[in-house]
């Protein structure tokens, strides 16, 4: 997933409910599936964030000296500044991008 060229909006966004229920036709499947989705979204960032904080990361036995690591804090920014994954998640719903199959 390439987070950078996301068109996923950051604010809230009012959506077309008729748009958002049309591939299943019942808003509450649609929305259970955007659900999940989003948090294999959230475990997906969540892991690639803690990943790259590992590669700047000091280790220091003694509590009194804290080093800020500016890599770190630019990552940080980084990460903070995306859109929500729930966001994430309806931008793909609506975009045709999350295939399901119905257990049917």
């Amino acid at each position: 997933m390439d987070l950078k060229k996301t068109t996923a909006p950051v604010n809230t966004v009012t959506y077309n409910k008729s748009k958002i229920e049309e591939p299943t036709g019942n808003i509450y499947e649609a929305i259970t599936i955007m659900a999940k989705r989003a948090n294999q979204i959230n475990t997906e960032i969540k892991k690639e964030l803690i990943e790259k904080l590992e590669e700047f990361a000091t280790y220091n036995d003694s509590l009194e000296e804290i080093f800020e690591n500016k890599e770190q804090i630019e990552v940080s920014k980084f990460y903070e500044k995306l859109p929500k994954p729930h966001a994430l998640a309806v931008q793909e719903w609506m975009d045709n991008k999350i295939s399901y199959k119905d257990p049917k």
